[in-house]
């Protein structure tokens, strides 16, 4: 898979700006705030519909401006055109200028891997940041994993508008939040599978990683449901959660809200037993999500049959020279690489001779070498 290029429009501190991309290796570099991380923000936001970064879309439109446009060429067996425009309250998405209806239909069409300086929270930060890493993941592998997970959350937010209101001594139908429940469970079981399914695949490939770079054995991540799954059957996964609701009903009713679920679901990387969250060096803890991002270069092979298209926002200045030969090491020839830096010194001299270079400054191109 490869972008062949990307156009942007009042995104960030870009008015308006258009670069065709190397297939293999793309450098942008320049010095900090001039727009390099704004560019891989856009791929990002491209190929997911959302930002790593911001909080809102209106954090992505650029000042004054009423809306945000991006749009880029994907080349894999066929040739097609994406696009996304993005307003403050809503937006957008094209494939060959066609309005699509469904988010999870474009969201599964361009496959990236992204690594950058706060990749360190989904080991140091909260179980949401692990939770939304993983459903971007497997969005990207399964659009519908996508819908369901859609539809699970709309689920969700009605049962909790009916907890309140049975809290509050209000009127409602019993039978149809019975409906409610039941549904959600449906759309739990699914979500589960394919979480447990796609955290045992990293658990085939991230220990080795995690071996060759630092030596030490023992790495796993273990996944933490908030229902038993050690039989991961359907039948049995819908008796674990009718028997969490029937138990928790009364103290949902006390907290306005559903307690069992995948919302509630978290993971956490180890080394043998220890939690590296809580027990490991900063340096450990880097590795351990540089493991995790190239072992998903795999899995997305695998899924999809294709490579991923990688973005590196500034992680060179953040390792050594050991491991950045081995994050290079885990990155094919045939794959399409975007690399920001603020110093290409920073860079292999044999990586930056099969490059294009983009010089960045102050939201403009002001060199490029092929």
């Amino acid at each position: 898979m490869i972008l062949k290029n990307i156009e942007i429009r009042n995104f960030r501190n870009y008015e308006h700006l258009k670069i065709t991309l190397n297939k293999n290796i793309n450098i942008i570099y320049g010095d900090n705030g001039g727009g390099k991380t704004n560019i891989l923000e856009s791929i990002y936001v491209l190929a997911l519909t959302k930002s790593h970064r911001a909080l809102t879309n209106g954090d992505l439109i650029k000042s004054g401006q009423e809306k945000a446009i991006i749009k880029g060429t994907i080349l894999e067996n066929m040739t097609y055109n994406l696009e996304i425009e993005i307003g403050k309250s809503q937006k957008q998405v094209k494939i060959d200028k066609e309005v699509i209806g469904k988010i999870g239909d474009y969201v599964s069409k361009m496959n990236i891997i992204i690594f950058y300086a706060e990749d360190l929270e989904l080991i140091r930060g909260f179980p949401s940041n692990r939770r939304k890493y993983l459903n971007l993941e497997l969005s990207q592998i399964s659009k519908n994993y996508y819908n369901t997970l859609n539809d699970y959350h709309k689920l969700l937010r009605t049962r909790n508008e009916y907890l309140k209101k049975i809290s509050n001594n209000e009127r409602y139908d019993e039978g149809y939040f019975d409906i409610l429940t039941e549904y959600l469970i449906e759309k739990s079981v699914f979500i589960y599978q394919m979480r447990e399914k796609y955290i045992e695949k990293l658990n085939k490939i991230c220990p080795k990683i995690y071996k060759d770079i630092t030596k030490l054995k023992g790495f796993n991540i273990k996944y933490l449901p908030s229902v038993s799954l050690e039989d991961n059957s359907k039948d049995t996964i819908r008796k674990e959660m009718k028997k969490k609701f029937t138990d928790n009903f009364s103290k949902e009713v006390k907290f306005k809200t559903t307690l069992c679920g995948p919302h509630r679901d978290d993971f956490e990387f180890c080394l043998n037993e220890d939690n590296l969250k809580s027990f490991g060096s900063q340096g450990q803890q880097r590795v351990a999500v540089l493991a995790l991002k190239l072992s998903e270069i795999q899995i997305f092979k695998d899924y999809k049959k294709d490579n991923p298209i990688i973005l590196l926002d500034d992680v060179f200045s953040e390792l050594d020279n050991e491991k950045k030969n081995n994050l290079l090491k885990y990155i094919d020839n045939d794959m399409q690489v975007v690399i920001t830096t603020t110093d290409l010194n920073n860079l292999d001299e044999k990586l930056k001779e099969n490059a294009k270079l983009i010089n960045i400054k102050k939201g403009k191109i002001i060199g490029e070498v092929k």
